[in-house]
């Protein structure tokens, strides 16, 4: 009977908890969306996506593929 009580008040809270969220989610939509269209971290991770095939030398691709080899040799070596 206490597990029953303890899951239900549980339940409670979290649901009052999670609608108590969502309302001020919603009063402050319009904050948040100018927040994350102002943010300077979004346009270093576009930065960050990978460059067209064309656009790579296949000196740079050797490089990767070099240190690729060696953070899988460091993995390995840690793991054992």
């Amino acid at each position: 009977m206490i597990m029953n009580k303890d899951f239900l008040m549980g339940f409670v809270s979290g649901t009052v908890v999670g609608a108590v969220g969502y309302r001020i989610y919603e009063q402050n939509q319009g904050q948040l969306s100018q927040l994350i269209q102002n943010n300077p971290m979004a346009t270093t991770l576009q930065s960050l996506q990978p460059a067209p095939r064309q656009e790579l030398a296949l000196e740079d691709l050797i490089a990767q593929k070099e240190r690729l080899e060696d953070l899988i040799a460091e993995k390995k070596i840690s793991n054992s």
